[in-house]
């Protein structure tokens, strides 16, 4: 990968990067709210379990993000954690914060979907 291509990826992590901790900065959806009609109550728990969820992806997504970052800096950018080829520049164009190449990824997602996150621990110990 070329130096202006790096920088090109580098400047689309930051403003990624940016943009989620400015959205992760807004917790107000999971304010707890009292009513006094159950009904609302009801409602205002599935929002907030929604606003949850959200905060939750948005901080994966953070969390990635800062990995790909660090990716660039040591130098490892574009090459999968796992089997150590390089990532297709397609998935690497789509998706710049991939630590996997897709046929990793999609191991990765089969194991998840099992219960077992061997691939993702991977990814968080490279944190």
């Amino acid at each position: 990968m070329t130096k202006s291509e790096l920088n090109r990826f580098k400047q689309i992590l930051e403003n990624r990067q940016a943009e989620l901790a400015k959205v992760l900065r807004n917790r107000e959806g999971i304010a707890i709210e009292k009513s006094p009609d159950a009904l609302d109550e009801v409602q205002h728990a599935a929002e907030r379990e929604l606003a949850i969820r959200n905060l939750d992806r948005e901080s994966h997504m953070l969390r990635n993000v800062k990995l790909a970052l660090r990716r660039i800096a040591d130098g490892t950018f574009g090459t999968c954690l796992n089997c150590d080829e390089p990532i297709n520049p397609k998935r690497v164009e789509a998706v710049p914060w991939s630590a996997f190449c897709i046929r990793c990824q999609e191991m990765a997602d089969r194991q998840a979907a099992q219960g077992d996150e061997s691939l993702e621990d991977l990814l968080m110990n490279a944190a």
